[in-house]
Formats: structure tokens, sequence, C-alpha cells
């Protein structure tokens, strides 16, 4: 409990930043002004440390109800999607007083981020909270985590499909009971950025599954994400799926043999490629591809520092990306220096970044050469960096 003199500090604390912000609505009524966000989030740290209001005479209590709407945002967990929980905002908000919970229910935007458990515990007692959650979102763009422990989906649909259109962004996480994959993906009409990863025990489970639901997105799919589920690379370009014309990001775990201009041709718009596995090049006979999109390549294989293999050689002798930005590599072993130099200047790209991790074997003359070509250029030689899909 808070004595008096830090309750009258605190007191004065909201008036005066009450004051200025007053000030800035007064001069900025769109609230667009950087320093008018600066004094809420101020606010909102006050709020967090002295808990609920002590009747309506309270510094809290007075604050009008569009400058707490704003707080309560500011209240909301960092972490991507999370539980509903008693313990966190925005449930908790709703339990502080009548007038927090009814500014509470009515701002959608507090609703909009959720993590589901589906194998754990009472399904129906947490059901109930998902869809009260989920209908205080009144519409809007939802980002939801699924974290399946079981097969038990026809719970999992039927609480889903009023909100199918509303999802723009979805993580599904495939743990050891799941032996399928819950959803049709092309049932989200509205989905934008799907990620799928699994607890990292073992293989994949349901990748048959996995692979005939990637074949089938939705339109409107940008982000493709598979952080832990390895697929064969020809496999994966086998798929021939209209779908992915439309994607913009790609990060896979991939094995066998690669071929880039395969994969660079089912995905015509990608700007960010992401490929991490235990794989080899394969020797491209196709004719030269121009991918004009590409702008952030990032490679990782299974190869060290020591290992008397060249792991990307052949990988850019048949490409050309004059977008190109952002080069990442590790665990590639030796470095093709000639066929990169030879890449990057066939491609007259923009190169901005060029990143050797752990695992990629350069030498200081190769590395001048590229500064020589790209003056500006941030180039990085850092041995204990490594790719990851997180």
């Amino acid at each position: 409990m808070q004595s008096n003199t830090d309750s009258s500090a605190i007191s004065g604390t909201i008036s005066r930043l009450q004051s200025r912000v007053d000030m800035y609505e007064a001069t900025n009524p769109s609230h667009a002004n950087y320093r008018y966000w600066q004094l809420v989030q101020e606010m909102a740290k006050i709020v967090q440390s002295i808990g609920p209001p002590r009747g309506s005479s309270s510094p809290i209590g007075c604050l009008p109800t569009e400058i707490l709407a704003e707080i309560f945002l500011y209240c909301i967990p960092e972490d991507a999607n999370w539980a509903s929980a008693p313990d966190l905002a925005p449930m908790q908000l709703t339990a502080v007083c009548r007038r927090w919970r009814e500014i509470a229910v009515k701002m959608p935007n507090l609703w909009r981020r959720l993590r589901l458990e589906i194998g754990h515990g009472d399904w129906q007692q947490r059901a109930f909270c998902y869809e009260s959650y989920l209908e205080r979102s009144r519409g809007r763009q939802l980002s939801l985590t699924l974290e399946c422990d079981n097969n038990n989906w026809t719970e999992l649909r039927s609480l889903l499909q009023p909100h199918v259109n509303q999802i723009s962004s979805l993580h599904v996480g495939l743990f050891s009971n799941a032996g399928s994959f819950p959803l049709v993906l092309a049932d989200f009409g509205g989905l934008e950025e799907l990620a799928i990863y699994t607890d990292g025990l073992g293989p994949a489970p349901a990748l048959d599954n996995i692979e005939d639901s990637i074949t089938h997105l939705p339109p409107n799919m940008r982000s493709l994400r598979l952080l832990d589920v390895l697929l064969d690379f020809r496999t994966l370009t086998s798929l021939n799926s209209p779908s992915w014309a439309g994607l913009t990001n790609l990060e896979v775990l991939v094995v066998g043999l690669v071929r880039l201009p395969r994969l660079l041709r089912l995905c015509p718009n990608l700007s960010s490629l992401t490929m991490i596995g235990v794989f080899m090049v394969a020797i491209e006979t196709s004719e030269q591809l121009t991918h004009t999109k590409l702008q952030s390549l990032r490679i990782s294989g299974n190869l060290s520092t020591d290992s008397v293999l060249f792991g990307l050689l052949g990988l850019f002798a048949n490409v050309t990306l004059p977008n190109l930005r952002i080069v990442e590599v590790s665990n590639i072993g030796g470095w093709a220096h000639k066929e990169f130099k030879a890449f990057i200047e066939r491609s007259q790209c923009p190169l901005e970044s060029l990143i050797f991790g752990g695992g990629a074997r350069t030498t200081a003359q190769q590395r001048a050469e590229y500064l020589t070509l790209f003056p500006s250029l941030e180039l990085v030689v850092d041995p204990m960096r490594s790719l990851a899909l997180e």
C-alpha cells in the first residue's frame, strides 16, 4: 500500500501529464504527435504501478475515457499473442471496476490477439472464454496462436468458424500428440501471415497434412514461415500452387538438392527468402532467371568453416536479382566468391548488407573486392552468428 506522500506525488505527476496531454490534444486533434504518445505511455506506467483506482476522486478515476482507453492499449502484454488469463490485460482491466470494464469491453483493439491451447485441461471452460474474447473483437483483424496437443479439431473449427475471415495472422504449434493438421487454410479468406512450428522433440507431426494445406493457401497470403517443419526441397517446389504467387516472405527448413531458380519461379513476388537446412545445390540447366522483387536472401547450411566443400557453389549461376539488398550466409563452408561476384556484377543490384556468419569461410581479399564494388556496403563477419527460424 502506498503512503499519502506517494499518492500525493503520483496525483501531482498525473495532473501535470494531464495538462500537457490536454495541450497536445488541442494542438493535435488527430493524436498523431509523437510527444503526445510519449506522455500517454508515461501515464500507462503510472497506472500499472499503482493498481486499481480508489474511488472517483483518485487521480486515475479523474482521467477522461479517451485517455484511459489509450493507456489500456499500453497495458497489453508485449508477447505476440497471449492467453486469456485473468491476471493479464485485457482480462485484468475488466475486473478492476465497472467503469474500466465498460471501457475495455467496448475497445475491439484490446481483443485482437489471442493464444488458444488445445489439448490441455477443461476445453469447454476455455472455449467459453475464447468465444467471449473473440466476440469482443467486433470484426477487427485477428492474430491468433493455436497450440495443438491432440486431434480434437471439431470444437476448434466450430469456435473459429464465425471469425475465419477476420484472422489475418495465424501461428500453429503442432506438438507430439497432434497427429494431423487441424485446419483447411483455404477457408481463411483474410489470412495474410502463417507460421507453423513444432515442439522440436521429433519429426513434424502430420507432415502430409501440412504439405497439402500449404498447397492451397488463401489468396491474400503474403508470409509463410515453416519454422521447424523439415521439407524435402523437391517436394516443396513440386507443389506448383498458384496461391504461392502472392507470397512476399518465405522462411523454410529444407533438405535435399536445392534449385533456387525453381523456387523463385514459384514465388514471383517474393521479396524476402530465408532458407535453412541440410542441402546441396543442384546444377541448374535452365535458362537465366531474372527475379525483380527479391531484396533479402538469407541461407544457412550444415557445413563448418573447415569444410573443403563450397556449399553454395552453383546457387547463383542461373539467377539475376537486380533489387537484392541484403545477403546473409552461415554454415556453408567455403564461400563461392567468383560466382557470387559475377552474380552481383551481372545483377547490378544495390547491395547494402553482406553478412558472413559462423561456418562461412572468406578471405580479406575477397571482402575487399566487395567493398570496392559497393563503397557504402555494410560488411559483417561474425563467427558467432547463425541463422535460426523463430
